[in-house]
């Protein structure tokens, strides 16, 4: 029974080391670009299940599996020293680099 036990909680803490946690991190720290303000971010998990961001990541030449952190979609830039804002999700990626559309490996930050 103990060998169960150990076995099950192992499995546990590999699986919560594998799993990436969204987290909130100062737009300051943002080190990759821009941050941004996109209208809805997935998970790679939610992306996996949606044609149109896979068709997306398809024509930029990304595929699924090589993404880290989150996937922005409909971003735009924020003017942070202007006081700038975001209705939405206010992101950092590494990237930015297809006009807004799409943006990849990106982790939520704190405006």
């Amino acid at each position: 029974m103990q060998f169960k036990l150990a076995f099950v909680s192992a499995a546990l803490a590999t699986l919560a080391l594998a799993s990436p946690t969204a987290r909130n991190e100062p737009a300051s720290s943002c080190s990759t670009g821009p941050v941004q303000c996109c209208q809805s971010v997935q998970t790679t998990t939610q992306a996996a299940n949606n044609a149109g961001v896979l068709a997306l990541l398809a024509v930029i030449g990304v595929a699924l599996g090589d993404v880290t952190g989150l996937i922005g979609l409909t971003c735009s830039g924020i003017n942070i020293a202007g006081g700038g804002t975001c209705s939405a999700q206010a992101v950092c990626c590494t990237d930015n680099a297809d006009g807004g559309l799409i943006s990849v490996g990106c982790v939520p930050v704190t405006l």
